[in-house]
């Protein structure tokens, strides 16, 4: 115990420090110790630099090493009784902090104490502990910043007087049946007419930015796992919007024949037998195409010849539980995207950032000839991982998110309405690429980014600017649409 005192709980204290008593205080010690039968007991207080959780699993590979070559013992468990750690909060809470597996969270002014009790080695080896003082610290600094206005700065607008109509296309389209709700909620169907209209923008994307830009296709799942979402972060920022997938317990017939009979006489689902017949889930549907994408290359290194990788998925529909937020065809529950991810270095991605604006500005100006306009806004992923940005986090202006943004003129006037995000262009840094360990052949830092393009938002955008009315669309955009479908006639 002496040994680990001086020395063990001692190690990663900076040298600078002087006295004895200034390196154990911020180191770990011992402060008292018995043995009771089979049983160790031990009493530790630590500073910042070696934390007490810390120092448990320092001390069990020590004395399982010492007592091995002694007694030829070792250390069948450990575990922490009681377990308090204080620490310093960003601000004072404005409410209740909570936390799972916390026995109590104590709040006094900035200062907060969080105690455990009877923590399990393997919570304690998981590094879970540091997590908790984290996320405590994190929901703090959110209430903080709950309710103010996201970040937004202006980069530059574009078009001002190309709008021409000042009706709400949605309800427009469904008059002319264009369009007709989806069988679920936050859903649609889209009648041959707007269904051209969207595949017009979709062949507008891939002849204007993809291929000039040297994107490639690739093809990924419409399932995501919940492992891969952990690391991206949506299990944590957007649980409560996810679509999740349930399996069958099992495939046979057997197990589902009083299922099949109920639906059989009542002609209605006995919802109340599914939880038997169905697994809990462990994955959900596409909330983006990017996490996939990501995963796809974990754990691999990429040839200098192939950076920066430039690839894209337009295969796998968005599902996202909007809730009471749905809105025409501009807010749903089911949307279609392509979404590029690049992947280089910090400079391969800035340089490809502006090639890419070159090529929306060109689609915007010379093919929808849209009024909108461009701003520096809070990162997407760090909203959907929920976390809170702060100017100074996207000031720099290297890394963070461009949202392209449409004046919706049904909406109201342009200066006081809300205008429609219909575009976004990210650069993340290293976020993704360390979280899924992609590598460079080089040794070079990768970042990575992506720029989803939703259909709906690009056609919601045009038609709310330009009406229904084909007469009065840009011409550049009638030559790749070609002639528009007779629809279906509804007596």
């Amino acid at each position: 115990m002496d040994t680990a005192n001086s020395d063990l709980l001692l190690r990663g204290v900076p040298k600078h420090m002087d006295s004895d008593e200034e390196k154990k205080a911020a180191g770990a010690q011992i402060m008292s110790w018995k043995v009771e039968g089979q049983e160790l007991f031990l009493n530790i207080e630590s500073g910042n630099y070696v934390r007490a959780h810390e120092a448990v699993l320092r001390l069990r590979k020590f004395l399982g090493q010492e007592l091995g070559k002694e007694i030829r013992a070792g250390i069948r468990q450990a575990f922490l009784d009681t377990y308090s750690v204080v620490f310093e909060l960003p601000f004072e809470p404005l409410k209740e902090l909570k936390i799972p597996f916390a026995e109590e969270v104590l709040v006094d002014g900035k200062t907060c104490t969080l105690v455990l009790k009877d923590v399990k080695d393997d919570f304690v080896q998981k590094n879970s502990i540091d997590r908790m003082i984290t996320r405590l610290k994190a929901k703090c600094e959110a209430q903080r910043y709950e309710g103010k206005a996201e970040f937004w700065q202006l980069k530059e607008e574009h078009g001002e007087g190309q709008a021409k109509w000042d009706k709400d296309p949605t309800e427009e389209m469904l008059k002319l049946s264009w369009l007709k709700q989806g069988p679920t909620k936050g859903k649609w169907f889209y009648r041959p007419q707007l269904a051209r209209v969207l595949r017009t923008m979709q062949e507008i994307a891939m002849e204007e930015f993809m291929k000039p830009l040297g994107f490639q296709e690739v093809i990924a799942s419409h399932m995501v796992p919940f492992d891969v979402w952990v690391k991206t972060g949506h299990m944590e920022g957007v649980p409560n919007e996810v679509y999740y997938i349930s399996e069958p317990k099992t495939r046979d017939a057997g197990a589902w024949e009083e299922f099949v009979d109920h639906v059989n006489i009542t002609r209605q689902v006995p919802r109340e037998m599914l939880p038997d017949l169905l697994t809990l889930p462990n994955a959900g549907t596409c909330y983006a195409q990017c996490p996939v994408i990501y995963w796809s290359l974990q754990g691999e290194t990429i040839s200098t010849d192939s950076l920066p990788i430039q690839i894209y998925d337009m295969t796998a529909n968005s599902n996202r539980y909007e809730s009471g937020g749905r809105h025409g065809i501009e807010r749903v529950d089911e949307f279609h995207r392509m979404e590029p991810v690049y992947i280089g270095t910090p400079e391969q991605l800035v340089n490809l950032r502006e090639n890419m604006l070159d090529r929306y500005r060109h689609i915007f100006n010379d093919i929808l000839e849209l009024d909108w306009r461009m701003a520096w806004v809070t990162p997407f992923y760090m909203q959907q991982a929920g976390q809170v940005a702060h100017e100074e986090d996207v000031q720099e202006h290297v890394k963070g998110t461009i949202d392209f943004e449409a004046y919706l003129p049904y909406r109201g006037t342009r200066k006081d309405s809300e205008w429609l995000e219909f575009q976004n262009l990210s650069i993340m840094g290293d976020k993704y690429t360390k979280a899924f360990n992609i590598k460079s052949q080089s040794g070079e830092e990768l970042w990575s980014g992506c720029s989803g393009i939703g259909l709906e938002r690009w056609t919601a955008a045009f038609l709310a600017q330009k009406g229904l009315d084909s007469a009065n669309w840009p011409k550049a955009f009638l030559e790749r649409l070609g002639e528009l479908p007779s629809g279906i006639k509804l007596l």
